[in-house]
């Protein structure tokens, strides 16, 4: 005899069903898909996006698929701790991915109040690895050991009047701090600092000041679009200065914006080369690009991939119905995790993750040569 459900037990059951194939791991990201680092956030999150979606086609984890809501702050930290406050209102287990160092202080306080990690924070500021934030894990190396590097590396090739040109706030200030180990070690300072206003850039005084100082270089710590119109002022103004920047600009869409600038500009980096095919995790989103979407591997993209590897061995490790203390409690049994050719600890005491840096230079091709 055929047992036949009543309409309820039916309609129960199709939504049961489907509830499986729909995402149950929520993750939320507040980040600036629109102002001055729009380019460099959607690369970053688009290789994030390629590892969770190769994850969650081979079931998700644990049989749980990955969702990441995100917002969009507009590069502003008042909206960015809305955002953030908005997500974790709606339940997400974790936070993921901001970026810009104002707008990453500004949700370190929801983190401590609701007890919940920021995984992989794109921004190499030292607040966020001292003193150690116990709910703040971050993946790549600081913007002052980027900095401190770039310095060096410019004293020992014999550029001596180096300028420091930097935005007036959080960012600007730590990546300054870095430069300025990078001279002490040497016995030097730079010919020239300067400081301009973040939300409203001005070059026209600075830039005689940069000719006057006869600079033979530049090492400009700025986001996205501000430097671009700094670099552009300055090669009017006829200076020929090797311009220098941070890894936060690592992004063909910065490239792009430079145009006819570009070539020589010299962009520190946080991970491996994204042609180098020898290490594993290049090699991992390059043929899932190629099997997917065909976009080119930018640095910004292996920087999104790289965070979502420690996203996902995090939810790994917290088990089959994650807390967000499970999630903090997770991350900190990380002993020498290898995501691709790339190792990463954490311990109550660090959680700098992966502390990796490079310099590249743009070609007349539009590409970073290491």
């Amino acid at each position: 005899m055929v047992k036949l459900f009543s309409p309820v037990v039916l309609i129960a059951c199709l939504w049961l069903c489907a509830g499986t194939s729909q995402a149950q791991l929520r993750i939320g990201q507040t980040s600036s898909f629109t102002g001055p680092v729009a380019s460099g956030v959607k690369e970053g999150t688009d290789g994030a996006k390629a590892y969770l979606a190769a994850v969650n086609e081979r079931g998700g984890v644990l049989g749980q698929k990955i969702e990441l809501i995100s917002l969009d702050d507009k590069f502003d930290a008042k909206l960015a701790a809305e955002n953030a406050k908005k997500l974790i209102d709606q339940g997400v287990l974790a936070l993921f991915f901001s970026r810009g160092t104002p707008q990453t202080q500004a949700i370190l306080p929801l983190l401590k109040e609701h007890k919940i990690t920021l995984i992989a924070p794109s921004t190499g500021a030292m607040l966020l690895h001292e003193p150690v934030n116990p709910w703040v894990f971050n993946v790549r190396a600081t913007y002052q050991r980027e900095a401190e590097h770039a310095v060096r590396h410019l004293l020992s090739t014999g550029m001596e009047r180096i300028v420091l040109l930097q935005s007036n706030d959080t960012f600007g200030d730590d990546g300054v701090a870095g430069a300025m180990k990078g001279f002490a070690v040497a016995k030097k300072a730079p010919v020239l600092h300067e400081k301009y206003d973040r939300s409203k850039p001005d070059f026209k005084p600075v830039v005689p000041k940069i000719l006057q100082a006869e600079a033979q270089a530049v090492l400009f710590v700025g986001a996205g679009t501000q430097v671009v119109d700094g670099v552009a002022a300055i090669r009017a103004a006829g200076s020929r200065a090797q311009i220098v920047t941070l890894s936060n600009n690592a992004a063909s869409g910065f490239v792009k914006s430079l145009g006819e600038n570009a070539r020589g500009v010299v962009v520190s980096q946080v991970f491996p080369s994204e042609r180098s095919l020898s290490t594993p995790i290049i090699k991992e989103l390059t043929d899932r690009l190629a099997a997917t979407t065909h976009a080119e591997v930018t640095p910004a993209m292996v920087e999104g991939y790289a965070a979502a590897k420690v996203l996902v061995e995090a939810l790994r490790r917290a088990g089959r119905n994650p807390t967000r203390e499970a999630i903090k409690n997770a991350l900190e049994t990380f002993k020498r995790v290898d995501i691709g050719g790339l190792e990463l600890s954490y311990s109550a005491a660090d959680h700098t993750g992966v502390d990796y840096s490079d310099l590249s230079i743009i070609g007349a091709d539009g590409r970073f040569r290491r």
